[in-house]
């Protein structure tokens, strides 16, 4: 199982910089624009958008497949909170130290809000969908224990005629399709990890049609978001569809995402130094996500990289040269942070563990211990 871990551990970390490159795309004009030709840039770009789309998928995949039999724990979930909480308040105090916020005096209270309250309200999509699927973990854990085979297999497929079937074949945006940014999608994604690991299904029968079925995916979802932007180009129709090949809980972005996620159970890290390389990394993948992602730099990451290695090239070989030095920039930074951030966690922990707060944390986790026993 250790072995396992550290397989998942290394495409944890492999996912964060698949985040990375989607968001280089979105900001770096990189991605196909409804209503416009197709430059080579942004067709190259739409291909490997359509190969790091599946990132968060497989994250949640991940969380599903360990969190299902991990025992809970309320310090875990604080310490999320906690983790969000230091990059929302400590980078937007350093912004508006070096006088570089975006707030102005018409959105100052909203801003606010949205740091003070970043779960609530929805600062970082993916982390309050995470928050919330923690949350509910235990009682999902329940109800996995206890099910059978079938009656799991009914309740995925029902899930998935809703969350996933039915949008991605009707073009109509639906109201209750969030595109897979919600929790909903997310317990969908919980659920299926936890049968894979529960019954240890095997999605394929090796590594290579694994991979085959993630390229696959891959590659129709990149030929359907090309047929209906021209479609949409030409008639100008088809303006909500066209996007839908982006979406977590298109069919093909699940698909490629159970190719990716089933072929690195047949993976196995055997050079020492890349597994402990992995392993010393994989911790700090969501603070590089909270970092790079808060509302004060989401937007702005970019241009400041152009700032140090030039503006954007227009041809496709340097524009992936830009995009795979400017991903390196902000991952190796990112993790510096989030190292510094994870030693003053651990320093404040040593310094409080005997406060009445901390005896307190502890013994909501031991009374959720005796629950379960």
């Amino acid at each position: 199982m250790k072995e396992r871990e550290a397989n998942f551990e290394l495409l944890r970390v492999i996912a964060i910089f698949m985040v990375l490159v989607l968001h280089y795309l979105s900001h770096a004009g990189g991605l196909l624009v409804l209503g416009d030709s197709a430059a080579p840039v942004q067709l190259v770009g739409q291909l490997i958008e359509s190969f790091c789309i599946v990132a968060v998928n497989v994250w949640v995949l991940i969380s599903g497949y360990f969190l299902s039999k991990s025992k809970f724990k309320v310090s875990r979930i604080l310490q999320l909170v906690c983790e969000i909480y230091f990059y929302t308040i400590l980078v937007t105090f350093v912004m508006n130290l070096v006088h570089s916020a975006g707030a102005t005096s018409d959105d100052v209270i909203y801003k606010t809000t949205q740091f003070l309250f970043p779960i609530s309200s929805e600062h970082y999509s993916f982390a309050t969908a995470y928050v919330i699927l923690y949350v509910l973990a235990p009682i999902l854990n329940k109800g996995i224990e206890y099910m059978a085979r079938r009656e799991m297999k009914i309740t995925i497929s029902a899930l998935l005629v809703v969350f996933c079937f039915i949008k991605s074949i009707i073009p109509v945006n639906f109201a209750t399709d969030k595109m897979g940014y919600d929790f909903g999608w997310y317990i969908v994604l919980y659920l299926i990890g936890a049968y894979i690991r529960k019954y240890d299904v095997r999605i394929l029968n090796g590594k290579k049609s694994s991979l085959l079925l993630y390229i696959f995916s891959a590659l129709a979802s990149f030929l359907i978001a090309v047929i209906f932007h021209n479609i949409n180009l030409n008639t100008g129709r088809f303006n909500y569809y066209a996007t839908v090949p982006l979406h977590y809980n298109f069919l093909l972005c699940l698909t490629g995402a159970l190719g990716l996620f089933s072929a690195f159970r047949y993976v196995t890290v055997q050079n020492r130094k890349i597994s402990k390389a992995v392993r010393f990394l994989a911790p700090f993948s969501f603070g590089v996500y909270l970092l790079h992602e808060h509302l004060e730099i989401r937007d702005r990451w970019v241009t400041w990289i152009c700032a140090f290695i030039g503006d954007i090239p227009n041809s496709v070989f340097a524009y992936i040269v830009h995009m795979i030095v400017s991903v390196i920039i902000v991952f190796v930074c990112c993790v510096f942070v989030d190292f510094v951030r994870k030693n003053i966690f651990e320093y404040v922990s040593r310094k409080c563990q005997n406060t009445r707060l901390f005896k307190f944390i502890r013994s909501l986790d031991e009374n959720f211990k005796r629950a379960r026993e």
